[in-house]
């Protein structure tokens, strides 16, 4: 993991200037608490796309007054560990590993924005298939999934086909193929007759991008799922101080909002247009989530 340091906006005093004081352990606990600490990892489906930490930071110091540390991390279980034991403040996540980590009970949901009303996956097949719905899929057929741990290109999926009756390993085989492109790839070569993905990339037909390299008329949809519940929220740390919270609380919707779209990059596309955020949401909000997890064989209500 890397992290930086961007001092607050307006005068902050500099780190390293209380280091060659001779700062004691009480002094460094003070500058710790004037320091908001964040880990932050993509949150968009293109693995591509860049996320936008420096700008982020800037934002959210000139709001709060507080000094930004970044820290990136390679996975979402990182930062809901680093969360818990204190490493961390704050932690921006998509829905499901959200919900697992309210559902440890030892991390807080700061602020969260409820879903809008698009399609999270669409299950495709080629052209030709004699699979016309997800009612068509039968036990030979495959239907190719991303990831296990991937919302929209698992736990999604397997919600829809589920709701149409369809249980996995029953009604249909599983193949994980390790990416959203290599589940392209796996329909384009007929490994498999059916591929669940991120919608997103099913409206890249035509435009050359290996997350969807089909030509238009090349594929059909059969299934879309529901919306997502939750889109992004913001998980904090249990034992910051009250100052710091009740600033990140003000702060964050601020920042987090229509108005920064464009330095926002890839977490501006993933917050809904129109969507209030919600205020130190219960734990009820993650329930479906919850329970869409369960559809898929992974229990997150109990995560230790």
């Amino acid at each position: 993991m890397k992290s930086r340091l961007l001092p607050a906006l307006g005068g902050a005093v500099v780190v390293g200037t209380l280091a060659l004081t001779g700062c004691s352990s009480s002094a460094d606990a003070a500058q710790d608490d004037r320091t908001i600490r964040f880990a932050t990892l993509p949150v968009s489906d293109d693995p591509n796309a860049e996320t936008p930490v420096e700008e982020i930071a800037a934002l959210l110091a000139e709001e709060t007054g507080y000094e930004v540390e970044i820290t990136d991390v390679p996975n979402y279980s990182a930062v809901i560990e680093a969360i818990r034991s204190g490493h961390e403040d704050i932690g921006i996540m998509s829905a499901f590993p959200t919900a697992m980590g309210v559902n440890t009970g030892e991390v807080d949901p700061l602020v969260a924005w409820s879903g809008d009303d698009s399609p999270v996956a669409r299950c495709v097949v080629l052209a030709d298939s004699p699979i016309r719905t997800l009612e068509d899929i039968s036990p030979e057929d495959t239907v190719a999934f991303a990831d296990p741990a991937s919302s929209s290109g698992y736990f999604m999926p397997v919600y829809m086909l589920d709701r149409a009756g369809l249980t996995q390993d029953e009604d249909y085989e599983v193949l994980f193929s390790g990416g959203h492109d290599r589940s392209q790839l796996a329909l384009k070569s007929g490994q498999v007759d059916v591929t669940c993905t991120a919608a997103m990339f099913t409206d890249m037909a035509g435009q050359g991008s290996p997350y969807f390299p089909f030509e238009a008329g090349e594929t059909r949809v059969i299934g879309e799922s529901p919306a997502m519940p939750v889109s992004l929220a913001v998980l904090g740390n249990q034992k910051m101080s009250e100052d710091k919270r009740a600033a990140l609380l003000e702060a964050l919707p601020v920042v987090f909002s229509a108005a920064n779209a464009d330095a926002l990059g890839t977490y501006g596309e993933a917050l809904p247009e129109g969507v209030e955020p919600m205020i130190e949401p219960g734990p009820e909000t993650f329930q479906t989530l919850v329970d869409i997890a369960a559809v898929a064989g992974v229990d997150i209500s109990d995560l230790e």
